[in-house]
């Protein structure tokens, strides 16, 4: 069988999809381009109502224009709309977990064309084990993603995860550090830390591993690869976690802390876990220890109730952060959650003019945090050529371009020469 698979979403389902290809390909199978595939997989996203529609408009397009092929849809958005899902004429519906079922059912629907459609979809809140998948993908890469936790325990107001992917489950310390070791021998030379809710790993173990533990583990296990950690829960950020951590120089600086909000009121309202002295607390504890580093966030504008001087409280906590990048999002309603039902639904056109504002203040925190780079020199670890310039990566994330012919996975020094709309110049040494 030939096929050809599409990834909406996060990491996780990056890595998922990964994870499938190598599966197939283990069994005999090979990845095509669209129009020469037997079989065409997408893993959705469900986080907010753009995703969902993305979904939608991507599934119709290849149910139309590839009658034939065989169409498998998983992932989250198929996990908590599976009637929606299947009413597109896939064939195969399955939902966020049981990925090797998933890849079986797809082969039987291949070799048995024209049989009924199949759903296996299960209740995601009654999953406890974690899913082991294999790590790394198919084609050329220079970073790979260790996928160590799934699911999250938190039940924010405004967030449907919990319901698609179910309850904390964590990869066995053990396990992780194996993982790992792998991939830095199959020759990546940086790691991508990633889970739902990464700060939860270890709950469900009940040994008293930390997330720190895990972190800890994975740099000393793998001294030359970079090691980069996800999206973090700020309250996992303490002064112990900073000191175990600054001792690991293969570490990336780059530390991504989902803020949601800087009004304290509208966080309560969120059901986030700490207010805005509590996070501000991480980014000065992480600043002390990893100096220079990236501080990066989420914001959602337009949450029910907002009212101007809440938005304006945010954005204003969030400059006081000095945030390197922030990724904006206008609130999006999602069925089943409690924030849907709350009194105070904000206008579409105020949620975007919001969205609009905050957006320029990211921008102008970016270009700040970029200039503070020009005249230093950066480890980059290259990945591929964009048009006239050839990119990679430095330790904090910040995409750098050089006009220089440079070799994919590629570490080299760079002397950063200026700003660009979306990175930094600069010279290799």
């Amino acid at each position: 069988m030939r096929f050809h698979c599409y990834t909406l979403g996060c990491k996780v389902n990056q890595y998922e999809t990964q994870a499938m290809e190598r599966l197939l390909v283990a069994l005999g199978n090979a990845p095509a381009p669209e129009n020469e595939a037997d079989a065409l997989i997408v893993n959705t996203c469900t986080v907010t109502a753009v995703a969902d529609r993305k979904n939608r408009t991507l599934i119709h397009r290849l149910r139309r224009e590839h009658p034939d092929a065989v169409l498998g849809v998983c992932g989250c958005y198929a996990q908590v709309s599976t009637d929606d899902v299947a009413a597109m004429g896939v064939d195969v519906v399955s939902g966020s977990g049981g990925r090797d079922e998933f890849v079986q059912l797809l082969l039987q629907a291949c070799r048995e064309r024209g049989t009924a459609p199949v759903v296996a979809v299960d209740a995601a809140l009654k999953r406890r084990d974690f899913e082991r998948l294999p790590a790394g993908g198919l084609r050329e890469r220079t970073r790979a993603m260790l996928k160590v936790q799934d699911g999250c325990n938190n039940f924010c107001t405004y967030c449907i995860i919990p319901y698609a992917r179910g309850p904390v489950r964590s990869l066995p310390l053990a396990e992780a550090v194996a993982q790992a070791r792998a991939l830095a021998e199959a020759g990546y030379r940086e790691i991508v830390v990633t889970g739902i809710e990464i700060a939860s790993w270890g709950w469900d173990l009940r040994d008293g591993s930390s997330f720190a533990d895990l972190a800890e583990a994975l740099c000393n296990a793998v001294p030359e690869t970079r090691v980069r950690l996800g999206s973090l829960e700020p309250r996992v950020v303490d002064e112990a976690f900073c000191r175990r951590l600054a001792a690991c120089p293969n570490l990336c600086p780059q530390f991504h802390l989902s803020l949601q909000s800087g009004s304290d009121t509208v966080l309560k309202r969120m059901h986030r876990k700490y207010d805005s002295a509590r996070f501000f607390e991480s980014v000065t504890l992480l600043r002390k220890f990893f100096p220079g580093c990236a501080v990066t966030t989420d914001l959602i504008v337009g949450f029910p109730g907002e009212t101007e001087e809440e938005f304006a409280a945010s954005v204003a906590f969030a400059e006081q952060c000095g945030f390197a990048a922030m990724h904006i999002f206008p609130y999006s309603r999602r069925a089943g959650t409690p924030a849907d039902a709350m009194d105070g639904q904000i206008p579409k056109a105020v949620k975007a003019e919001r969205a609009a504002r905050a957006g320029q203040i990211a921008a102008r925190l970016r270009e700040t945090f970029d200039r503070a780079l020009v005249g230093t020199v950066q480890e980059v670890l290259f990945e591929q050529r964009e048009g006239e310039y050839f990119t990679g990566h430095a330790p904090s994330g910040v995409k750098v371009c050089v006009r220089e012919e440079t070799a994919q996975n590629e570490l080299r020094s760079v002397r950063i020469d200026a700003v660009l709309p979306d990175g930094v110049l600069g010279t290799p040494l």
